[in-house]
């Protein structure tokens, strides 16, 4: 037999097996961006591709504290399966893991065939296919800020940061990170070949920045699933715990997602780039911008989609809480860096880091899509320091306002599809509710003796 009549899974089959490779772990992201995944011999990855692997479809309703969400085709339906055919364009080997190799999986209902309702990766698909329509096509960069933490038996949550040394944003080496932390891994994503392009420590102590490069929404998006599972895995093989969580400690900022997006044309070239209109921004740029502006509110629900998401808003807190966007003004929630020809983009300032990267890359590109599709013009851009609630409107400041604006927001869900919105806010609306019958420290510590 030839080469080139070799299946492509044997020819991947032998690869992987002159590499030392005997298992393949096939993931893919739950509803929330948490990894779900299983652990497949290299000489049984044919059958899963062909047959797919078994998982109930539940598992999208599921907490993180392992309840299982009453969603309208989970419980109800008798808990059903999804099928999960690994996607061997995503193949990669794992260099903390030897013998191992991982892949992203695609997501099916075995009744009909089609993608899972839930499916975000779908989901993202689904958005990218209509910008599609218009000859465009998104390019993402993502941001992502961490905190890394060691085992602290004495504290209440049984962590503690990593270093608490202050002063040190945009620093790299000894001086905040006496293990190395940061070179450690940053060398270890490089061998993983998910497109690392610089990292540094943040402004809070323990507290980590990572870039990714630039490429389309869709590679973008799984980049960053696999990057935020990674460093997870990473701190735990080191006893330590690496959390995207928004805002993990009183004493310290959160921890953001920021997006920078421009848009290609059929010719490659940035539909973003108009340099000589105002701002040197084209009209696809603008009206991208008004249309992200528009549907800030319910685009709330998937940037800052937990209850903790809301702490991190405020004054003071460089987080945006009002609805603005300026030219190079990190104060605004939409800011257009200083770049222009080929590196002519915005970047949404909005999410946090426990946002799934493909529910917030999917609704802000649609936020963004319907702009376009409206052609409406932006505001005149903020000038000077934000966070003035007499000159941009207010976000909403918790999980229960920014679900009521994604179900409001008719325009923004019927592009977002209405299987995959009332899945999302029946099982948001599920963790708001449990959040509020759960008795906080704080509450305690401010009630118990006195009343």
């Amino acid at each position: 037999m030839s080469a080139s009549d070799t299946p492509p899974v044997i020819h991947h089959m032998e690869r992987l097996a002159a590499q030392g490779i005997d298992v393949v772990r096939v993931t893919y992201p739950d509803l929330i961006g948490t990894e779900r995944g299983r652990d497949v011999p290299l000489d049984q990855l044919p059958s899963a591709c062909d047959h797919g692997l078994a998982f109930c479809r539940a598992v999208y309703h599921t907490s993180p504290q392992g309840d299982v969400v009453p969603v309208s085709g989970g419980l109800d339906a008798g808990l059903p399966d999804i099928c999960v055919r690994p996607d061997l364009d995503t193949l990669t080997a794992l260099p903390w893991e030897p013998g191992v190799a991982t892949c992203l999986g695609d997501v099916t209902d075995p009744a009909t065939g089609r993608p899972a309702p839930e499916s975000p990766r779908d989901l993202l698909r689904t958005v990218l296919d209509q910008w599609g329509n218009h000859g465009l096509h998104p390019v993402v960069g993502p941001e992502l800020e961490y905190f890394l933490c060691d085992a602290a038996p004495e504290a209440a949550s049984g962590w503690r940061r990593y270093s608490e040394v202050e002063g040190v944003v945009y620093t790299a080496g000894l001086r905040a990170d006496s293990d190395n932390h940061l070179l450690r891994t940053l060398r270890l994503l490089r061998d993983m070949n998910i497109g690392v392009s610089s990292g540094n420590h943040e402004f809070d102590g323990s507290q980590f920045e990572i870039n990714l490069t630039h490429s389309d929404a869709m590679n973008a998006a799984d980049r960053a699933f696999r990057f935020k599972a990674a460093i997870k895995e990473l701190a735990r093989k080191e006893g330590r715990l690496a959390t995207f969580m928004a805002k993990p400690f009183n004493g310290a900022g959160g921890s953001g997602f920021h997006l920078h997006m421009s848009c290609v044309d059929d010719e490659d070239a940035n539909a973003f780039d108009a340099p000589d209109t105002l701002h040197g921004l084209s009209a696809t740029a603008r009206h991208a911008v008004a249309g992200i502006l528009a549907h800030a509110p319910a685009l709330a629900a998937l940037a800052n989609p937990t209850v903790n998401s809301y702490k991190r808003f405020g004054p003071d807190t460089l987080a945006p809480w009002l609805i603005d966007w300026g030219l190079d003004n990190r104060s605004a929630m939409v800011r257009v860096p200083p770049e222009r020809g080929a590196g002519t983009r915005l970047e949404l300032r909005l999410g946090d880091a426990s946002a799934n990267p493909y529910l917030l890359i999917a609704g802000t590109l649609a936020a963004a899509l319907l702009g376009v599709a409206a052609g409406e013009e932006p505001p005149a851009p903020l000038e000077g320091y934000g966070y003035d609630t007499t000159k941009s409107p207010l976000l909403p400041m918790d999980l229960s306002a920014g679900l009521d604006a994604l179900e409001a927001d008719t325009a923004l869900t019927e592009v977002l599809g209405k299987d995959f919105t009332t899945s999302y806010l029946a099982y948001k609306r599920d963790e708001v509710a449990r959040s509020q019958r759960h008795v906080t420290d704080w509450e305690f510590t401010e009630y118990a003796y006195h009343l």
